[in-house]
């Protein structure tokens, strides 16, 4: 019992008063869903809108969808059999924001109008605050897509939805659902005029006015430290950066100069953290598929006049977020030396800190596990946990203590790291105190040396260290053959091969998985190396 106290404490200390008073008054609001006196706006400047058609598609002629990459009846709202995230994807409605959006509008249509049908008022998931606002958002996107009003059947439905979300705001959650909730009002503000609607208006413009000097930090980087959520959020700068300019409305006019600086910081921070192959690097919460691509996001940054400045040198520091990219010869590495999250908003962190992960040209040679599943689950812990990473694991605990699907007792905090230069090459230094919780201070270090044709990395553990192993995950391409307990090596798949050796450390061969997409599990190869002493030193070779 006591041990299950102190983990509920060390989650909700760092939570804040206004979302606990939040949580607990939004469970004694009445909801008015009365329709609102709105009507649709005849001032929108649709030559000035920008098509953008980032979503894959997931709607299919014979009415089927699929997310998560898992198939479904496009018109069984409330299927038993789906899980709530599957659910969530379907009440979006991502797919009247594809490429093929015009080939269906028909279906379209009729998708919409059974939506409106079958999901009354207040019933079922299609309602809640977070698929309510990416719903509202695509649905204006449509119309604006398409160069036309809304049937007055569904503008009714949209001003509802609007009215309804304007009243349960996630203020209790904050973070991305807040930023979310704040796009959604300002696009059904742009599309309808009236009080109401200059209300929504003003609200999602206060939210984001505070929110985004708070989440986009100095560097760029989104504060939940997820490249796949910060590509979801620079989405949102971007369109809120579209849809202010084929709006007449003054209040949003103050606001583009602003949108345009910080989507310029976070496209540089998310080119910094993109591997070559044009998908997100796998720290906290990431995967591919679920935001658009840096490409296809600076595609369209383009398209509305947003410039920025590509990466340059060989290493680039990320000094508020805590990720540094150092790009020398024919290799990338992208090394984590951040905090879990912010304190009171770790629910997509992981406990990854010193993980890192290597590239040769397009080809992902060592990685982190990334992120398949949501929810409550054994495989949604075990994908959270040290293990799933490659660091280092101390005495069979994680560096920060996560638990159920979106929580985190004690964290791991790192050093500040050092950078210098070595001969010819560049080394990065960092420690994290996660494990002084397990007594007699216990801490690890990892030391990074970069070579144009060598990597070095070099842990240490003190204090209570009765056990060390060093994780190593290759990306599933890559093929092992293990010489002896102290060298192997890694074949690519273009023949060429790398040598892994390992100083004071014995090596086992894992069978483990690779996650690269929401409901997707690849078989993959993990090096578990096991300390002999209080320091380990594994060095890679052969890089052309």
């Amino acid at each position: 019992m006591g041990t299950v106290f102190f983990k509920y404490y060390d989650t909700l200390k760092y939570v804040k008063l206004s979302q606990l008073f939040n949580r607990v008054i939004r469970n004694f609001r009445k909801i008015n869903i009365d329709f609102p006196k709105v009507k649709a706006n005849n001032k929108i400047i649709l030559e000035n809108w920008i098509a953008s058609n980032l979503s894959h598609e997931s709607f299919f002629e014979d009415g089927s969808v699929c997310f998560l990459n898992k198939q479904g009846n496009a018109y069984d709202w409330h299927c038993k059999d789906k899980e709530k995230l599957w659910l969530y994807n379907l009440h979006y409605f991502d797919d009247l924001s594809s490429g093929d959006f015009q080939t269906k509008r028909t279906q379209h249509f009729q998708w919409v109008n059974d939506w409106i049908e079958n999901n009354p008022p207040m019933m079922g998931d299609g309602w809640e605050p977070y698929p309510l606002s990416l719903r509202i958002v695509n649905w204006v996107k449509w119309s604006f897509n398409s160069g036309g009003a809304l049937p007055e059947k569904v503008e009714k439905s949209l001003a509802l939805q609007a009215h309804v979300l304007s009243q349960t705001i996630e203020y209790h959650l904050l973070g991305n659902h807040i930023v979310a909730n704040a796009k959604a009002l300002i696009f059904a503000g742009v599309y309808f005029e009236g009080k109401q609607a200059e209300l929504w208006l003003e609200t999602g413009r206060a939210i984001l006015s505070k929110e985004l000097r708070e989440q986009v930090l100095r560097d760029g980087g989104n504060f939940e430290l997820s490249p796949m959520y910060h590509a979801i959020m620079l989405h949102d700068v971007l369109d809120l950066i579209n849809t202010s300019r084929a709006s007449s409305n003054f209040i949003l006019s103050g606001q583009v100069d602003s949108w345009l600086l910080i989507a310029n910081k976070m496209l540089k921070w998310l080119e910094v953290m993109t591997h070559k192959d044009d998908e997100v690097s796998f720290f906290n919460d990431s995967a591919m598929g679920i935001a658009p691509s840096l490409s296809l996001l600076s595609g369209y940054a383009e398209r509305l006049g947003v410039k920025y400045t590509a990466i340059a040198g060989p290493v680039t520091h990320l000094a508020d977020s805590g990720y540094i990219r150092v790009s020398l010869g024919a290799y990338n590495c992208l090394i984590d030396v951040a905090k879990i999250g912010p304190d009171y908003l770790p629910g997509h962190g992981h406990a990854d800190v010193l993980s890192f992960e290597l590239s040769l040209g397009k080809q992902r040679v060592i990685v982190n596990s990334g992120t398949s599943v949501y929810g409550v689950s054994e495989e949604r812990l075990r994908q959270r946990k040290t293990k799933a990473h490659s660091t280092v694991e101390v005495n069979d605990a994680d560096s920060s203590e996560v638990w159920s699907g979106f929580r985190v007792a004690k964290r791991a905090y790192p050093s500040t790291p050092a950078i210098t230069d070595i001969n010819g090459g560049h080394k990065v230094s960092c420690s994290h105190d996660g494990y002084n919780r397990l007594g007699g201070g216990a801490t690890h270090s990892r030391a990074w040396e970069f070579l144009p044709y060598e990597v070095s990395v070099v842990d240490s553990v003190n204090g209570n260290t009765e056990k060390a192993v060093a994780y190593y995950h290759l990306h599933p391409d890559i093929v092992v053959k293990q010489i002896n307990e102290q060298y192997c090596q890694l074949i690519l798949p273009d023949e060429s091969f790398l040598n892994m050796k390992f100083s004071d450390g014995t090596c086992k061969l894992l069978n483990s998985t690779w996650h690269p997409k929401f409901g997707v599990s690849i078989k993959n190869k993990c090096l578990a190396v096991h300390f002999k002493s209080h320091h380990l030193k594994m060095t890679i070779t052969g890089i052309n």
